[in-house]
């Protein structure tokens, strides 16, 4: 991003740093089969499981913010590829649990190895992993992912405007 645009919103910024740290662990975890998403998915049931918890792919939708339909179509991916065995739940046989193979853990052990690698670098400028200026960062994050969202309410329908926006805010990455 140029340091020349100025003013962009939180926004932009948040979602163009998810999009370079999803391009990048993307990229460490490629050697080892997985793509980000999945890496998202196996990572939490290692940590899950470790926990002693065999989730089911609702709970493990819920923990990483990602549909659950989208769970659902990773971790059958995960499952053809070795990695992850999926079984009715007994208490509730609409469920599904999830739980790592042995050849899901090693894969898992060596991709959690490579994203921490990859961590301390996209946090260097913040002084790495254990930097006080990382633990503010990490903690305004949450604040953040914490908070509720009330849905919007419905706006009546209004008559069109012929208010413009300058053509040079759209065009640097601010919007009005």
């Amino acid at each position: 991003m140029s340091k020349g645009s100025p003013c962009p919103t939180p926004g932009f910024l948040v979602w163009r740093l998810a999009n370079k740290w999803r391009v990048a662990v993307d990229r460490a975890v490629a050697p080892l089969g997985l793509t980000h998403a999945q890496y998202s998915l196996v990572a939490s049931l290692y940590g899950m499981q470790r926990d002693g918890e065999r989730p089911s792919q609702r709970r493990l939708a819920d923990h990483t913010g990602l549909e659950a339909l989208y769970v659902s179509k990773l971790a059958r991916a995960l499952e053809s590829a070795g990695l992850v065995e999926r079984a009715r739940d007994p208490r509730d046989p609409r469920a599904v649990q999830l739980a790592l193979t042995k050849e899901g853990q090693a894969v898992t052990r060596q991709a959690i190895a490579v994203v921490q690698e990859l961590l301390g670098q996209l946090l260097e400028p913040l002084g790495g992993l254990d930097a006080p200026r990382t633990r503010e960062f990490t903690d305004e994050l949450r604040t953040l992912l914490d908070a509720p969202l009330t849905p919007a309410a419905p706006h009546p329908p209004t008559a069109p405007t012929t208010s413009v926006v300058p053509n040079d805010e759209i065009t640097q990455g601010r919007t009005p």
